[in-house]
């Protein structure tokens, strides 16, 4: 598959990278895993996450499949995180002592971010610097559904989180 000059990237590389890195930093913090381990959850949940995503990935309307790419744990844990943590041993119960109770993360093209709790400030950890499409401003995403009526603090508060 040919790629225009300048185009939309066809690829998911780095927002896959960003996720990951995430989930992963979170169960690192909890020292309850090792390195050899995070490293083959890592690859496990990076390959689930390109797999599920393949059909879904529109650079061209970046917000389009928002909802389907989201990953999520609200009281049930998301069963690509379940996926990949069971290729290193970890058990439904130990992933919710493991990770927040409430986590929602968007992968999007040119964007990656997250809000932990259902009222946490959303934040942004990939944004990639390619021009977006004009046609993805005002529309109604996944992320800006849940934001609407809500009174929490905007983007761009920064959200300390301390055990």
């Amino acid at each position: 598959q040919s790629q225009r000059r300048g185009g939309p990237r066809a690829d998911m590389v780095p927002e896959i990278a960003a996720a990951v890195g995430f989930v992963s930093s979170l169960l690192r913090t909890r020292g309850c895993v090792s390195e050899q381990q995070l490293q083959v959850f890592s690859g496990a949940l990076r390959e689930a996450l390109a797999e599920h995503y393949k059909h879904h990935w529109f650079p061209e309307k970046p917000f389009k499949g928002s909802g389907y790419r989201c990953i999520r744990i609200n009281h049930k844990m998301d069963p690509i995180i379940s996926k990949a943590a069971s290729q290193i041993g970890l058990s439904l119960p130990q992933l919710y002592q493991l990770l927040p109770s409430e986590l929602t993360l968007w992968v999007d093209p040119y964007e990656v971010s997250y809000r932990i709790g259902e009222d946490g400030s959303i934040c942004v950890l990939y944004e990639a610097t390619a021009t977006k499409p004009v046609s993805s401003y005002g529309m109604l995403t996944c992320k800006n559904q849940m934001m609407l009526g809500r009174t929490s603090p905007s983007k761009n508060y920064i959200m300390t989180v301390s055990s």
